[in-house]
């Protein structure tokens, strides 16, 4: 008889270590010791050092680049630029609008000191639209075509309250109302087609307006308007702003609006900021050759040019893949000097309490102009 055979031993394996989680949005922000909590003697709107870059098969689009910019409440800022320079990237990164597969964006945004960049989609739901709301440049694509406009109007505001509103609620009537819409309980039941270019940019404030929001991004608000509406949208912002201390971000490239509304003026160039100060300053004294093109290529009706043409910039802004080292504006600028502006970046800087500038050149620039004097009576 064959003896048994021996019992074979087997050593159990080691349990597994436990997995570590991968750091979350949240944990990222713990780490950083970002405020979770508001601050209400903070900026209503602190932004800084925000950049945004998109991979493309071309390469990397460098949209914004390590913008700072702060805005406080009842205040109108006003940011200009040429297409392309990052105006609404800028504004659409504040509010968590654009392709997370296809945007990387670092910085901070800071809403009254909260840090609402990455915040998850669920937080950021309860500002966007409710304490920060942005009115779209093309009114016409914003809108549902295939849902009345007092329909849309009450759900933004069910979408923040949880209450039930209807498109003849009070509140939706009064909102169309406010923004000079004629006969809004007659145009609450409309559809966006049936409503002229003016009354959609209208009625696209009315949404935006509706949970009193603290502030207000207004996208090219009066493109494609005749200076008559326009005058009447911007009059809506002004009495929206009295009747509710929001803030008012202001994107646009036409300066005559910037000049006539805005208190703060940012130019933007290739992504960067190149000037930035009170309206009054840059638009007095110009310290960037940039800011001097723009606004040298504006007809004055306070100046004589005896046939003179109206000035241009020559050349076209440079592609945001293939940025020129040193100064972005330097193919462009007729005061460019060769082995300095083509190698070394400009850093934005005071040249004056208030007034920043991004130019090698910049404090020339200043004292070569003649400050703002209120006419006398």
């Amino acid at each position: 008889m064959r003896d048994p055979a021996p019992e074979l031993l087997v050593e159990a394996p080691a349990p597994a270590p436990a997995p570590v989680p991968a750091p979350d949005r949240l944990s990222r922000r713990a780490a950083a010791k970002v405020p979770e909590v508001e601050d209400p003697n903070a900026p209503l709107l602190d932004v800084r050092d925000l950049s945004v870059e998109f991979r493309t098969d071309d390469g990397i689009v460098k949209a914004v680049q390590n913008v700072s910019y702060t805005l406080h409440e009842g205040e109108t800022l006003g940011i200009v630029g040429e297409s392309g320079s990052g105006k609404t990237v800028t504004s659409m990164a504040i509010l968590g609008l654009l392709p997370k597969k296809r945007a990387a964006i670092t910085g901070e945004v800071r809403f009254r000191g909260r840090n609402i960049l990455g915040l998850p989609e669920k937080e950021l739901e309860s500002i966007r639209g409710k304490r920060i709301a942005m009115v779209f440049q093309d009114a016409l694509a914003a809108l549902n075509p295939v849902r009345r406009v007092g329909d849309q109007i009450a759900e933004a505001i069910a979408v923040h309250t949880g209450e039930n509103v209807s498109n003849t609620d009070e509140r939706v009537i009064h909102l169309l109302d406010l923004v000079g819409i004629p006969n809004p309980l007659d145009r609450a039941e409309r559809y966006p087609h049936e409503y002229s270019g003016g009354m959609r940019q209208r009625a696209m404030i009315a949404m935006s307006v509706a949970n009193d929001p603290d502030v207000i991004i207004a996208d090219e608000p009066t493109t494609a308007l005749d200076v008559t509406i326009q005058a009447q949208v911007l009059e809506v912002f002004e009495r929206i702003q009295q009747r509710t201390r929001s803030a008012l971000l202001l994107i646009t490239h036409d300066l005559g609006v910037v000049a006539g509304v805005t208190d703060r003026v940012l130019v933007m160039y290739a992504g960067r900021l190149v000037e930035g100060g009170a309206v009054d300053d840059v638009f007095y004294r110009p310290s960037h050759p940039y800011a001097q093109g723009l606004l040298a290529s504006l007809p004055r009706l306070d100046r004589r040019r005896d046939g003179e043409r109206l000035h241009r910039i020559k050349g076209q802004p440079p592609s945001l893949i293939f940025l020129p080292p040193g100064c972005a504006f330097n193919p462009r600028c007729p005061d460019a000097v060769v082995g300095r502006c083509d190698v070394e970046r400009p850093a934005l800087r005071e040249v004056a309490p208030g007034h920043q500038s991004a130019c090698h050149f910049a404090e020339e620039l200043f004292a070569a102009t003649t400050p703002y004097e209120e006419p006398v009576g």
